[in-house]
């Protein structure tokens, strides 16, 4: 709005010297319209960034200055329209930097330029620039509001950005946290059976070739598990993930752990139902870990996995073994990890993980999600 002023006052001023061509004597009339018109022009965006107390006493010496010698410009320039149009800058300058209060002051004042006149002209002339102040700090006013609140809504639209970037950033971390969840439970779940079968193929491949075919074969099969994990797992960056009914999932992951040489067993309890996607997700993937572990580490001769369904609306499953507890921290990275993403997915699904170990004794795995 600075700048529209400014070329409001000179339009004014321009009117001013136009309207001095009529008089005898128009250097009176120009000279005080030049300085009423430097004065404003300078002032306004000087005062606008000023801090706000220390503003509005200087523009109250500004409005001080600028009403007299508005006034005698009124009176030089013969009560014109160029005269009439700077004093109305100066109500627009009031509204602007001065608190509602004083620049309705200001507003009631400028009519006193026609205090000269005789009282029935003062009075009709007087109602009518007031009228035109009035109408005057009351469209600044909304102009003001509307400017105001084109900042604030540009200001709400910048936050609202920056809102927008920290969701897709966090969305970002939580699926990559996810599919290193994925890749570290699924994937490599399988290689580390492959891994297993391969080594015991090599230690009878020369003493028992048939055996170690047979080996071979069920890494290769492992292989493929471990390829259709992957698969999987691209899947679901695609649709919704399709799994079977959480029983069948356990049961087959223990037989797979039996036939690698570790008998394994599945005990289930209570009344069987149908869980959240994430809760049964996260017991899967516990039990898969588990026992990932019990092979790895536990040099275990048998591992039981347990599925309780309680009647209190929580489902729990347990991994139990009987080897030799779990590994020295130097040597337990992967398990470390591994569990870090249990109870991150135990965590999302409402739940809770703790592992119990006593040295010599066995680890067991216990996992809570309500369901």
């Amino acid at each position: 709005m600075t700048r529209a002023l400014a070329v409001l006052t000179l339009v004014a001023l321009l009117t001013v010297v136009v309207e001095a061509t009529d008089d005898p004597h128009p250097l009176l009339a120009v000279a005080l319209g030049t300085t009423y018109a430097a004065h404003s022009i300078a002032a306004l965006p000087w005062l606008a960034r000023r801090p706000v107390p220390q503003r509005w006493w200087l523009t109250a010496v500004h409005v001080c200055l600028q009403l007299p010698l508005g006034a005698l410009l009124f009176g030089a320039a013969h009560a014109g329209i160029g005269a009439t149009l700077l004093l109305l800058v100066l109500v627009s300058q009031s509204v602007l930097l001065l608190p509602l209060p004083a620049a309705a002051g200001v507003t009631a004042v400028v009519p006193f330029v026609h205090l000269g006149m005789g009282w029935a002209d003062f009075v009709r002339n007087g109602l009518g620039l007031l009228a035109a102040a009035a109408f005057t700090a009351v469209v600044t006013a909304l102009l003001q509001r509307e400017q105001r609140a084109r900042a604030e809504l540009a200001e709400a639209n910048e936050l609202l950005r920056g809102y927008a970037a920290q969701a897709e950033e966090l969305a970002t971390t939580r699926e990559r946290n996810r599919l290193a969840r994925d890749i570290h439970d699924g994937l490599g779940h399988h290689l580390t059976v492959v891994q297993m079968q391969v080594q015991a193929a090599r230690a009878v491949l020369s003493s028992d070739p048939g055996r170690a075919d047979d080996v071979l074969a069920k890494a290769q099969t492992q292989a493929s598990e471990a390829l259709a994990e992957v698969r999987r797992s691209v899947a679901t960056l695609r649709e919704p993930r399709t799994a079977p009914p959480l029983r069948a999932a356990l049961e087959a992951l223990t037989a797979e752990v039996s036939a690698s040489g570790v008998p394994a067993t599945l005990e289930v309890t209570g009344t069987e139902r149908r869980l959240p996607e994430a809760a049964e997700e996260s017991l899967f993937r516990s039990a898969q870990e588990g026992l990932t572990n019990v092979r790895k580490h536990a040099g275990a001769t048998s591992v039981r996995v347990t599925l309780a369904y309680g009647g209190d609306g929580t489902v729990r499953l347990g991994v139990r073994d009987d080897g030799r507890g779990l590994p020295a921290p130097e040597t337990g990275g992967d398990g470390r990890f591994g569990l870090v993403g249990l109870r991150e997915r135990a965590a999302h699904a409402g739940g809770r993980v703790s592992v119990a170990s006593v040295p010599g004794g066995g680890t067991e795995l216990l996992v809570e999600v309500p369901g």
